[in-house]
């Protein structure tokens, strides 16, 4: 968790604020609003594991609200004075937050998550998809090319996506999972979802 946030953020610092404005990649959102997306998703995946009882509470009820019609819908935003880089602070600690919460918790407790209950390895699995391809999705938006280690897609690959075989790399295969190209054998995905269980179970 912690590398794939340590690239992320290293592959999007110094660029100018006005840089931010730009749609990222596919997704109908700024870049500043994907990375604030980011950030919330790190940590209300951490916060499931605060709890004495996780799989007891379907979420956590916090107010969550949107800068504008279309936007994300999130509990966490950052401080437009601090800039794009300030934004990236927010991430990183919100990264790393998930990666202690993780390494602290039992391996089996189970929290809810819409696409199902997983565990701390699973939920650490989403954090690292969502860091890596969101990454992605801002560096298109800003013109910039990026690529993370390969062995970070190989292996939430084989934990969210084991019915995905890879084909030509594992980055490339993780982009083809989560919807974000097509190849001349492998249409885009419309619909797409991981497989947050424990493996081996459901």
């Amino acid at each position: 968790m912690r590398q794939a946030v340590a690239h992320g953020v290293d592959a999007l610092k110094g660029v100018p604020a006005p840089q931010w404005h730009a749609r990222a990649g596919g997704l109908e959102w700024t870049c500043w609003e994907t990375l604030e997306h980011l950030a919330d998703d790190l940590l209300t995946y951490a916060l499931r594991f605060g709890l004495a009882q996780p799989i007891a509470v379907p979420r956590v009820p916090l107010r969550i609200s949107s800068d504008r019609p279309g936007g994300p819908a999130n509990v966490i935003f950052g401080d437009h004075e601090a800039g794009p880089d300030g934004l990236l602070t927010v991430v990183e600690a919100c990264g790393g937050l998930l990666a202690t919460v993780v390494d602290t918790t039992d391996a089996t407790t189970l929290a809810p998550h819409v696409f199902g209950a997983s565990d701390p390895e699973g939920f650490a699995a989403m954090g690292i998809v969502e860091t890596l391809v969101h990454t992605h999705d801002i560096a298109q938006g800003l013109n910039r090319t990026w690529e993370p280690p390969q062995d970070l897609s190989e292996r939430v690959l084989a934990r969210l996506f084991p019915d995905v075989p890879v084909v030509d790399t594992p980055w490339s295969t993780l982009l083809w999972a989560t919807g974000r190209m097509e190849t001349p054998d492998r249409p885009r995905r419309a619909n797409w979802r991981w497989h947050g269980a424990p493996l081996g179970r459901g």
